[in-house]
């Protein structure tokens, strides 16, 4: 039995093995920039165990969601070596948990301009876009990210496509996407870590359509069970055409499924109601 998560609607930041959302204050970050600078160092004066544990270190504090200690310890690596394409994404990354989209663009476009082919960050700048409502420019640095053949990051960046183009009320290609990012990794929704420091978005306005949408691809591929659970987070996040899946073709092969069948003949709780209601981020 697949363990499903509780909700797909929360922005899922892939650091690690670890992920973390964000919660701290952005006031609280800058004052943590303010590190003792390894004053007088080059690279090549620091060991490469130190620089190694450095960056453990703050992969550790990023884990634990403690991004003031982690930005201090990112920090110090740059210091000694500015043009670091990975530490300055996560320092990017540091600072789109905070909220501060400004800073975070410019770590992103810092690390692009340091590695050109560094797919993840030009990923990790869509997902700002996409925070912004920018939906074409989100698409734009996706696909860019694509063109560069990312190996652990491709469904990822298929699954935040999908939803730039959802957003834009491109359903057709959303579909697409989506469908590309689980023929690559079925449970690309539900993962909870990966290598690299890769944005994960999960945020929609329309929560229910997605859903039904996601549903209806894995009904094509005959996986009931998780067509079964994203029918019924679609129902239960107010998508009242829910039921249209007894006659839609796409759902053909896992229709006559107990657990689809459950679903479908389950009211929502909100059947009684004047009006459903308004499903939140």
């Amino acid at each position: 039995m697949y363990r499903f998560a509780a909700t797909l609607l929360s922005a899922v930041f892939v650091f690690g093995s670890s992920c973390v959302a964000a919660t701290s204050s952005s006031s609280h970050t800058r004052q943590s920039t303010q590190v003792q600078s390894a004053a007088g160092k080059t690279p090549s004066d620091m060991p490469a165990s130190e620089r190694e544990k450095l960056e453990l270190r703050g992969d550790v504090f990023m884990a634990r969601k403690m991004f003031p200690e982690a930005l201090q310890q990112y920090q110090q690596l740059l210091a000694v070596n500015p043009k670091n394409a990975g530490v300055l994404n996560k320092v990017g990354v540091v600072y789109q948990q905070e909220g501060e989209l400004v800073h975070a663009i410019r770590y992103y476009k810092r690390a692009i301009k340091a590695d050109k082919n560094f797919a993840t960050a030009y990923n990790n700048l869509g997902t700002v876009e996409y925070q912004k409502k920018h939906y074409g420019r989100s698409i734009q640095h996706y696909k860019t990210a694509i063109s560069m053949h990312p190996t652990g990051d491709l469904a990822t960046i298929y699954s935040n496509l999908g939803y730039s183009y959802f957003g834009d009320k491109q359903y057709a290609p959303a579909s697409d996407s989506f469908q590309k990012a689980i023929a690559l990794d079925p449970q690309v929704f539900l993962r909870h870590g990966t290598s690299g420091s890769t944005v994960q978005q999960r945020t929609s306005t329309e929560p229910g359509l997605l859903y039904y949408l996601v549903a209806k691809i894995y009904a094509k591929q005959g996986d009931a069970e998780r067509c079964a659970h994203y029918l019924r987070m679609s129902r239960d996040n107010g998508y009242t055409e829910f039921t249209a899946a007894r006659t839609d073709p796409l759902f053909a092969k896992v229709l006559k499924d107990s657990r689809v069948q459950e679903i479908l003949q389950m009211p929502p709780s909100y059947a009684h109601d004047t009006k459903a209601p308004i499903a939140q981020d």
